[in-house]
């Protein structure tokens, strides 16, 4: 199914969650839902999931519901799933061996390929069956094997020059873990953000507020 054009970010922040809640479905056994059981279990509105939907030509009969396992197939292509890119880590501390080894990145459209760090202690040492290599070698594995991201999990102080010489070697995509500002420097590249003191702090002001859930 493809997406019309100019699709909000909101929506587009939504499917991932489509994705995992069907899925979750599924897995319980559940075959069919309306849009408002949809709706009621994302809390959403009913004519919300329907606009969703409509972005990418609609889903699902009039008064018929929705397949959940034609829908889980759907959003799958939708979000790339089905065709794995390529992806290397540079960092390879505590925050990044443990995105290493807790991340399923298959099932996200990702294959990890390659782990670099700039420390020669981790040199060899191997996450889910890569050897970590120590940051020399990064242009060498660019050169060989074209990858399509990369996840930064390194301090913001080093990210900079290794993001300028990533995109030299054609990386245009960041999973970016540090508070460098990939985008703002580079308009033309694809940054997804995760700041997990961000999202510390909004629970924070959740508790202080007790405004709801943040998952929005």
């Amino acid at each position: 199914m493809k997406a019309s054009k100019d699709i909000s970010t909101s929506v587009i922040g939504r499917l991932p969650r489509y994705y995992r809640f069907l899925c979750d479905l599924y897995e319980k056994g559940t075959n069919r839902i309306s849009s408002k059981e949809l709706a009621e279990i994302m809390g959403l509105t009913a004519s919300q999931v329907r606009q969703d939907f409509n972005c990418f030509g609609g889903f699902g009969q009039q008064g018929y519901g929705y397949n959940i396992e034609q829908l889980i197939g759907e959003f799958a292509g939708i979000l790339g799933l089905n065709e794995l890119k390529t992806a290397i880590l540079i960092g390879a501390g505590n925050l990044g061996r443990a995105v290493a080894n807790q991340m399923s990145f298959e099932d996200k459209g990702f294959k990890l390929i390659g782990i670099f760090d700039c420390d020669p202690l981790y040199n060899g040492i191997k996450i889910r069956d890569i050897p970590i290599s120590t940051d020399d070698k990064i242009e060498e594995f660019c050169n060989t094997h074209h990858p399509d991201m990369a996840v930064l999990c390194l301090p913001a102080d080093k990210a900079p020059e290794m993001v300028e010489m990533l995109i030299d070697l054609g990386i245009k995509s960041f999973w970016n873990f540090s508070h460098f500002d990939i985008h703002r420097n580079y308009p033309d590249t694809n940054v997804a953000n995760v700041h997990l003191s961000d999202s510390l702090m909004t629970l924070s002001f959740i508790i202080k507020n007790n405004t709801g859930d943040a998952d929005d």
